[in-house]
């Protein structure tokens, strides 16, 4: 579905962002991007959109190589890539509503969402979405006037009304306190699941990322360091993404909580059978 082959990202200072990444994500496939602030998991998935331009490499989507796109169709591959952003990306003073339909402007053209001319298809497919992620009733609000959790849902529903099949996620917990940071991410997951979608997550939060994400990928200085199982991220996994340190609290951490995992699917399965 997504295939990067030795991605390059050299910005104007010199400094060398990406070096030669190379990584696949199949339909409906989830993974974790983690490291060290710097490491380039940002400027990773903004090549992917060609937020940022890529200095080389390939990103096929499908297998078409969006790095080499121009005009026309680079804007219509965009379509199929919904981006969540880590400050939300929200018009503050625009309501929850047109905000959604922001989310459609690839579709409808300059002059229509000029004036707000959506079809109603879109403002009902809207409707749809808000009540999905909790936030049914809230479409006439402002964006200024909604919680972190909140205006991260809007950012949910938003990229979602692109119907896209690619999913570019950064830091979506990075501002929200430790409750709302997990029902985000169930939130992600779920409608990943629910709609086959692929997604990168660029997080920073190690125990939320192998706790959902099925997969990681470590970069360090803009190299993969790890790409596995997020049930093999361990001490010494820690140390090739991050460096030397004293893991032992993240990692029992890591442990408990793969512990009670367990011991919530050993019930589950106990349930079926009886």
């Amino acid at each position: 579905m997504l295939a990067i082959e030795g991605l390059t990202k050299r910005y104007p200072t010199g400094d060398l962002a990406l070096k030669g990444v190379s990584l696949a994500v199949g339909a409906g496939e989830v993974l974790g991007l983690i490291g060290p602030s710097g490491a380039g998991k940002s400027t990773l998935i903004r090549c992917v959109n060609r937020l940022v331009e890529p200095s080389g490499g390939v990103i096929r989507l499908d297998g078409v190589d969006l790095a080499s796109l121009r005009g026309a169709k680079l804007r219509a591959a965009r379509r199929r890539i919904g981006m969540i952003f880590q400050e939300y990306a929200l018009v503050e003073r625009l309501t929850v509503m047109e905000n959604l339909l922001s989310g459609r402007l690839g579709y409808t053209g300059f002059w229509a969402s000029w004036f707000r001319r959506f079809p109603a298809a879109d403002v009902a497919r809207a409707f749809e979405l808000l009540e999905r992620v909790g936030l049914a009733g809230m479409e006439n609000k402002r964006a200024d006037a909604l919680s972190g959790g909140q205006r991260q849902r809007v950012g949910i529903a938003r990229a979602l009304m692109q119907d896209p099949k690619l999913l570019l996620v950064d830091e979506p917990t990075a501002s929200l306190d430790p409750k709302t940071s997990r029902q985000i991410m169930r939130l992600i997951l779920d409608l990943c699941r629910e709609r086959g979608l692929a997604a990168i997550v660029n997080i920073h939060d190690v125990v939320l990322a192998t706790e959902f994400l099925p997969r990681i990928v470590g970069l360090r200085a803009g190299e993969v360091v790890y790409d596995g199982p997020a049930a093999q991220v361990d001490q010494a996994v820690l140390t090739r993404i991050y460096g030397d340190e004293d893991w032992s609290a993240i990692t029992q951490r890591l442990h408990a909580q793969r512990r009670t995992r367990g011991a919530a699917l050993d019930a589950e399965l106990e349930a079926e059978a009886a």
